[in-house]
């Protein structure tokens, strides 16, 4: 597994040579959310779809 170090690094590698600061905290931001859900759902922590619909039922109607 990758350091925490060694992900920021490729995340920031993957950037145009002109992102900003914000942009640079945004794409860190949205990668580790990204990698805790998908440690969440690994441990069997996530929802189903079905569920979620349930869950968000009032708000679509």
């Amino acid at each position: 597994m990758m350091t925490t170090k060694e992900l920021a690094k490729q995340v920031i590698d993957t950037l145009p040579e002109d992102a900003n600061l914000d942009q640079i905290m945004y794409a860190l931001y949205v990668t580790r959310k990204f990698r805790k859900g998908a440690q969440e759902i690994e441990e069997g922590k996530g929802v189903t779809h079905e569920e979620a619909k349930r869950r968000l039922e009032k708000w679509l109607k």
